[in-house]
């Protein structure tokens, strides 16, 4: 087993220095961009991630490297050039769990605590799930199937981490065009995190916003439209426990309140955040239709 550092761990210390950096800066320009209360929740959240992420990490690397062993097609060597592969092949895999995260309300559940915050910042960069790291791994199952060493995938997960850290900031407006076309950016990420209803589900890049151009769900940030930051509907809490857990509860009531059969039931779990069995519910994607 090959042994790469776990470099998230190792980014720690950047994040706290860049997140005191960025609040003192932007109370400086009267950027109301931090407040006490909710940086609290996202360090709390972020904390928690890394805690449960000791356990379910042990399990998912032990999965990985059980299909690796026993059922893999290749054997990708580790070097620069299956890196440069897998850099691709896993930004791909974490585009579409990220997009399935948006229109499936059983993987929304976990991910709406990302979105819960109503301010863009750093700090919102670590409100991260305490539940999704126990199944969304699921999703990368077929890169060690495809013969990628596990150690390696998991660094390139760090990686991507890591970087999706930075574009959760508003003191940045724009990069170059080129980088603009190309990578996942602040301007990029900004409408992914508003609630505009233009800007509801766009922009899943992890780092290359070209998945978004491809596959028709790119939406360039507007100067006529400032994006609104937080949910369609906000949750007005800063308990951490209420945050990680306010959407399992509430998608688990609906299936138990629903006067359907048990098929219907099952696309509580199934369908995108706001379908309701009945129609009365609404989705972003009929939301975005009444725009037109």
């Amino acid at each position: 087993m090959p042994e790469f550092p776990n470099i998230v761990l190792y980014a720690i210390p950047f994040f706290i220095v860049t997140i005191l950096l960025e609040a003192y800066f932007t109370t400086k320009k009267k950027m109301q961009v931090y407040v006490k209360k909710d940086t609290f929740t996202s360090l709390s959240m972020g904390i928690g991630n890394v805690l449960l992420g000791f356990v379910n990490k042990v399990y998912i690397l032990l999965i990985f490297y059980y299909v690796y062993s026993n059922y893999r097609i290749f054997t990708m060597p580790i070097t620069w050039y299956s890196y440069i592969l897998l850099l691709f092949l896993e930004d791909f895999t974490y585009y579409w769990y990220h997009r399935i995260s948006h229109t499936s309300r059983f993987f929304w559940a976990s991910h709406v605590i990302h979105h819960s915050s109503q301010k863009y910042n750093l700090g919102t960069a670590l409100r991260q799930t305490w539940t999704g790291g126990f199944f969304g791994f699921i999703f990368w199952l077929w890169l060690p199937l495809l013969g990628f060493h596990p150690a390696l995938l998991f660094l390139q997960m760090g990686v991507s981490l890591i970087y999706q850290y930075w574009i959760h900031t508003e003191m940045i407006t724009k990069m170059p065009r080129w980088f603009e076309y190309i990578m996942n950016t602040p301007s990029h990420h900004r409408v992914h995190h508003a609630s505009n209803v233009r800007y509801l589900d766009k922009n899943h890049a992890g780092i290359f916003i070209i998945w978004d151009r491809m596959f028709g769900t790119f939406q360039p940030e507007l100067k006529e439209e400032k994006p609104i930051y937080g949910l369609t509907t906000n949750i007005k809490t800063y308990n951490p426990i209420k945050v990680a857990f306010h959407e399992w509860i509430a998608m688990f009531k609906d299936m138990a309140k629903a006067k359907t059969n048990f098929f219907n039931r099952i696309l509580y779990l199934v369908k995108p955040p706001g379908w309701k069995h009945d129609g009365t519910g609404i989705t972003t994607k009929q939301l975005q239709k009444q725009m037109k």
